[in-house]
């Protein structure tokens, strides 16, 4: 049975009406209209889907609706102002780090997650954040240049 949710999303409130057990991510992207957040796997394992609830990387495609209610939810999106973007996306585009760019907003956000709980990690630091992060065309080497330089 549908029923009302109240979100917070990227500082701003997203009110939609469904199913309890809905996915996060079908919520943000056909309701919020909001496309960082990419349907991979739908089982929790590329990270593609990935965006950061109340400080935490988390999957939104394995995380109910109904479990987000009152938590502050984080998209691609809700990183860069008008003005700029943030220091990891920049730091993406200057390093070249995608490719397809299918798995840049799991990368970026749980890089984001990484960065927030430690400002300045070392190499394998980033390499064990972004180990479940899935890319297929091979960026990962970039992608750690990228969050290095967003360290700075």
């Amino acid at each position: 049975m549908a029923r009302q949710f109240v979100l917070e999303v990227n500082g701003g409130r997203l009110a939609v009406e469904t199913e309890a057990d809905t996915p996060l991510l079908y919520v943000l992207r056909n309701d919020g209209g909001l496309s960082g957040p990419k349907f991979g796997c739908g089982l929790g394992q590329c990270g593609a889907c990935t965006v950061i609830l109340d400080g935490a990387a988390a999957r939104s495609c394995i995380t109910a609706v109904a479990s987000v209610e009152g938590a502050k939810i984080t998209t691609l999106e809700g990183l860069a102002t008008a003005a700029s973007l943030h220091k990891l996306q920049q730091a993406f585009l200057d390093e070249q780090a995608a490719q397809c760019g299918y798995c840049t907003n799991g990368m970026i956000m749980t890089a984001k997650a990484l960065l927030d709980r430690n400002p300045h990690p070392q190499e394998a630091d980033i390499k064990q954040a972004l180990m479940n992060n899935l890319c297929r065309c091979g960026s990962h080497l970039r992608v750690v240049k990228a969050v290095q330089r967003a360290a700075g």
